[in-house]
C-alpha cells in the first residue's frame, strides 16, 4: 500500500519536473484608436526584462560632412537606421522586435522647422504593427533641443521582455 507521504512526494516532484509555461506580456491597445502604440502592457512575473541603451543612427552618406544631417539622413532614414540597429542587438540576444514592450523616442527638429513626426512614424511603422510583426510597444516621443551629435535627429531607447 502506498503511503500518503509517498504520494505527496511524487506529486511535488512531478510538479517540479513539469515544464514551466512561459507567459506572454498582456498588451492593451489604445481604446477607440488605430494609432500604433499601446495604452499599457503587463509583464508577467516569470519574464526577464531587457533594457537596451539609447541607440542612434549610423552614417548613411560617408561622403557628407561628418556631424551633419546629410551624413545620417532624413528623420525617416535615421529612424529606420536606428530600428535596424536595435533589431540587430535584439537578434544577438535571441530576441526580436516583437519582444519590445516600451520605447522612448528622443526627436530633434531641423533648424527652424517643426519635428518631422510623420517621417518618424513612417520609419516606426515599418517595424511595429505590420503583418509580419504585429506587436506594439507603449511609447513616449519627446522633442529635445539636441542629441550628442549635431547630425542626429533621433535616438531610441527600448525595453524588451523575454517570456
Amino acid at each position: 500500500m502506498v503511503s500518503i507521504k509517498s504520494l505527496l512526494c511524487a506529486l511535488v516532484l512531478s510538479n517540479l519536473a513539469a515544464p514551466v509555461l512561459a507567459e506572454e506580456p498582456v498588451r492593451h491597445p489604445l481604446p477607440n484608436s488605430s494609432f500604433p502604440i499601446l495604452q499599457a502592457v503587463e509583464v508577467p512575473a516569470t519574464a526577464t526584462t531587457v533594457y537596451l541603451s539609447g541607440t542612434v543612427p549610423g552614417v548613411l552618406n560617408a561622403d557628407a560632412e561628418k556631424g551633419t544631417i546629410a551624413a545620417y539622413g532624413t528623420m525617416e532614414e535615421q529612424t529606420v537606421s536606428v530600428l535596424n540597429r536595435i533589431q540587430a542587438t535584439l537578434e544577438s540576444l535571441d530576441m526580436s522586435m516583437g519582444d519590445v514592450i516600451k520605447m522612448q523616442a528622443f526627436l530633434v527638429a531641423e533648424d527652424g522647422k517643426l519635428v518631422d513626426f510623420s517621417g518618424f512614424m513612417d520609419g516606426y511603422t515599418q517595424f511595429f504593427g505590420t503583418e509580419d510583426q504585429p506587436n506594439l510597444p507603449v511609447r513616449s516621443a519627446l522633442v529635445v533641443d539636441a542629441l550628442a551629435n549635431p547630425g542626429f535627429l533621433v535616438e531610441l531607447e527600448v525595453t524588451a521582455v523575454r517570456p
